[in-house]
């Protein structure tokens, strides 16, 4: 998914717009995005070239984002939505056909980016970024090297403690503490559920905040010591603190991949396949990433990639944690009750 540094608005339905002041006037586009995970000066060159204005409203969860559109909102163009999001808007009728491979940038996909497990033949949808979800801590506080483990998260050694961001997040939180139960994330058995509840209450004293918007600024300003982030904020953290560490957990971590998808009863249909296709370019597509801090799915876009990106291990793993990776993964209706109900608890 996906960084979250910056509140935009008072609202998290204000519209931003950043579109050129000297725009063609050729079109519109509405972009509902997570925040702070497209570069602003891209939607300028978008509107240079092509005429179209974007403008921006943002969320902070794939669930915020489904529940506005199973609420009726219409007037979005593009939605971002997470691997298994793409599964729930298909079977909701929320997403609209338009046959990525029929664009004529859709030759520069990489594999395995060409097709996904809700998508096979991607007619609703094309790959923006994609990355994992582990945790962060700032080495100058610890008082030695952490272990690669869960375990120093959610039990946190006593320098950690009181000093903890965790996302605000069901679904990541849930995983998370799943991987460390050594449960299925998607578990329909209570007991199991309880032990990821015992895990995520066990925790909560020593967490500060449960945000997952701003997690890039609140390490660089040292509110707290660890955060549970996706790599591409541990990433942009980095910049700002060179102390920070990006821990691959050896009991698993999320792997995910975020699409663009034209929704039901998009305004501006043309215009959004053009915004997609255009994002299919290279140079593009690489904005995009260096803005981020995720890795793309375009093929000749590390041409145009920042040194940082390609030296970093927290956006270019170190091939012996590839077998630590879990998909993203559409968990049934009784298990996500089961999941929102330990999450509702743990919030109470």
């Amino acid at each position: 998914m996906k960084l979250r540094s910056i509140l935009l608005g008072a609202s998290a339905f204000a519209l931003l717009s950043l579109g050129a002041g000297a725009a063609k006037a050729d079109g519109e586009l509405f972009f509902y995005n997570w925040s702070n995970y497209f570069p602003p000066e891209l939607f300028d060159k978008f509107e240079k070239e092509t005429g179209i204005k974007v403008t921006l409203d943002v969320y902070d969860s794939n669930e915020t984002m489904l529940a506005k559109l199973q609420a009726g909102a219409s007037g979005y163009d593009i939605v971002v939505a997470s691997d298994y999001m793409v599964d729930v808007m298909i079977k909701e009728k929320l997403a609209t056909e338009f046959d990525a491979k029929s664009l004529e940038n859709f030759k520069n996909v990489a594999k395995p980016h060409d097709t996904m497990k809700y998508d096979p033949d991607r007619k609703y949808s094309v790959t923006y970024l994609w990355g994992t979800t582990g945790f962060t801590y700032d080495s100058d506080v610890a008082k030695e090297k952490l272990d690669d483990s869960w375990k120093e998260f959610f039990e946190p050694r006593p320098e950690f403690q009181g000093k903890i961001g965790a996302l605000n997040d069901e679904v990541e939180m849930y995983a998370a503490a799943a991987y460390y139960a050594g449960v299925d994330k998607c578990t329909e058995d209570p007991k199991e559920a309880q032990k990821i509840l015992d895990i995520l209450q066990k925790q909560k004293p020593y967490v500060a905040v449960y945000s997952s918007e701003g997690t890039i600024d609140r390490m660089a300003a040292k509110e707290v010591a660890m955060h549970m982030q996706w790599n591409g904020a541990s990433h942009r953290t980095k910049e700002s603190l060179p102390s920070a560490v990006f821990v691959y957990p050896r009991e698993g971590l999320s792997f995910w991949s975020d699409h663009f998808i034209i929704p039901k009863g998009s305004p501006h249909f043309e215009n959004a396949k053009t915004f997609i296709n255009w994002m299919m370019q290279p140079e593009n597509a690489a904005a995009a990433s260096n803005y981020a801090g995720y890795m793309n799915a375009i093929k000749g876009s590390d041409a145009y990639l920042d040194e940082s990106l390609k030296t970093d291990p927290a956006v270019n793993m170190p091939e012996k944690y590839a077998d630590r990776l879990v998909p993203g993964k559409n968990c049934s209706e009784k298990a996500r009750d089961l999941r929102n109900r330990v999450w509702t608890k743990l919030k109470s």
